[in-house]
């Protein structure tokens, strides 16, 4: 027996004990100290609780293991329901200074009738069978001229009428008067982004008209809007080091609010990171494992941050949570495989993050269809399995091989590649706030 190639071994973050993991065989213990040291000398007294959790291998049987989780996993993902992004537009209200898409060359023309009766052609035929939702994306989506009113409207209803869900993602500023209308529609969620308390946020997220005006606290009146009308708030917040000591105030504001306890309330961080050509100042970023070190210092000294938002760490939160570990992750990208994107010009993309940049095209629904086929089979293509960075890295059913965008854009468009998430560091910090009692 060996030691397996799946297993992820640490000491966890201010403890003594030790956490080994395997993703393949769903199996996750807290060591102490005599065991770990043990287990990495090779000394084992016991050596049957480490071969029966796979911990401690047959590499013949492991290997066939993994080939059956792998077709496990493409079954399952054949099945999984399609998100399809669709961009009405790329004007926006706002003047965000982290907004990458300002860069695009987009044609100011506006949404048709006609585009839009064609993209729902387009999915019913080409995810005939298949479980999808859309979401109603931007640019700012919820503008409320007569025009785009009028054809965000007309989008909805055609939702309606082919018997789809739709989430929107919006900066909220309109979110107050849209609100009643959004609670006659099948909404999933919609997702506001508030970054920090009224000072922090109205420097970062201004009007592009009257900018001195602020938009925090109507946003937040449309937040307080949406909720009283039964909608699901998904709240995110874009974090970088100006911003981010606003997020116990942000807790205490959801906690004193209700909005923490409301059925389906959500939050979510985004790190404000460099994909296009936004952020030329980058000593105000955080990489992934500085942003979560940052979390779990103000964690511990502001639990109640916890109740607004509970960091993953990895898959720290899920074992937490659910006693048990997620299936195995050969993929966390879903671009050209159960996230697809549209916009009114009648592109076709792979994901949010690729939507309206030139280049990054597959093909069109309008006014005709075509799709370049041997682009989007290289989408489909990569996994753990195609990137050969991947195949002997110990945390590869952990991460994924990370966002197949980044990675290109990382690497001279080369989508296999990786885009290496730091796995055990994050499990490091994770497993000490959830699962370690260890003082």
């Amino acid at each position: 027996m060996q030691k397996s190639k799946y297993t992820i071994f640490s000491q966890i973050r201010d403890s003594e004990n030790w956490f080994i993991i395997n993703p393949l065989t769903l199996q996750a213990d807290i060591l102490e100290p005599e065991l770990a040291k043990q287990f990495v000398d090779g000394t084992l007294e016991d050596e049957t609780p480490f071969i029966e959790k796979g911990y401690l291998v047959d590499p013949k049987d492991e290997e066939k293991l993994f080939r059956q989780k792998y077709l496990d996993f493409i079954d399952n993902r054949d099945k999984d329901e399609i998100q399809i992004f669709f961009v009405p537009w790329y004007s926006c209200n706002f003047n965000c200074f982290y907004c990458f898409q300002d860069e695009y060359d987009a044609p100011k023309k506006p949404l048709t009738q006609e585009v839009t009766d064609a993209f729902y052609a387009h999915i019913t035929k080409a995810f005939a069978g298949k479980k999808k939702y859309i979401t109603y994306f931007g640019g700012e989506p919820l503008l409320n001229s007569p025009a785009a009113k009028e054809a965000t409207l007309y989008f909805f209803d055609q939702a309606k009428a082919h018997g789809l869900t739709l989430s929107i993602v919006t900066n909220g500023y309109t979110l107050k008067e849209w609100a009643p209308i959004l609670a006659t529609y099948p909404i999933r969620e919609v997702q506001v982004t508030v970054d920090g308390m009224a000072t922090e946020h109205n420097k970062r997220r201004p009007l592009k008209v009257r900018p001195e005006e602020g938009t925090f606290d109507t946003i937040i009146e449309g937040i307080d809007a949406a909720i009283a009308a039964g909608l699901t708030i998904n709240l995110r917040m874009v974090v970088d080091k100006d911003n981010i000591n606003d997020l116990p105030k942000m807790a205490d504001m959801a906690i004193a609010k209700g909005w923490t306890k409301k059925f389906g309330f959500k939050t979510q961080l985004g790190r404000n990171y460099e994909l296009h050509h936004c952020q030329s100042d980058r000593s105000r970023l955080f990489d992934r494992v500085s942003m979560y070190e940052d979390l779990y210092k103000k964690v511990q000294e502001f639990p109640q941050i916890l109740e607004f938002h509970k960091p993953a760490y990895s898959i720290a939160k899920f074992i937490s949570e659910n006693g048990t570990l997620p299936d195995p992750l050969f993929d966390s990208c879903p671009a050209a495989k159960n996230e697809w994107a549209f916009d009114y010009s009648g592109a076709i993309y792979t994901c949010t993050a690729t939507v309206g940049k030139k280049g990054e095209e597959l093909g069109t629904f309008w006014p005709t269809v075509t799709l370049d086929q041997n682009q989007v089979d290289l989408w489909e293509e990569r996994d753990v399995t195609s990137i050969p960075a991947c195949k002997e890295c110990p945390v590869q059913l952990a991460c994924g091989g990370g966002c197949g965008s980044v990675a290109k854009n990382s690497h001279n468009g080369d989508v296999l590649t990786p885009d290496c998430r730091p796995i055990k560091e994050l499990l490091e910090m994770g497993l000490k706030l959830y699962c370690d009692t260890d003082a």
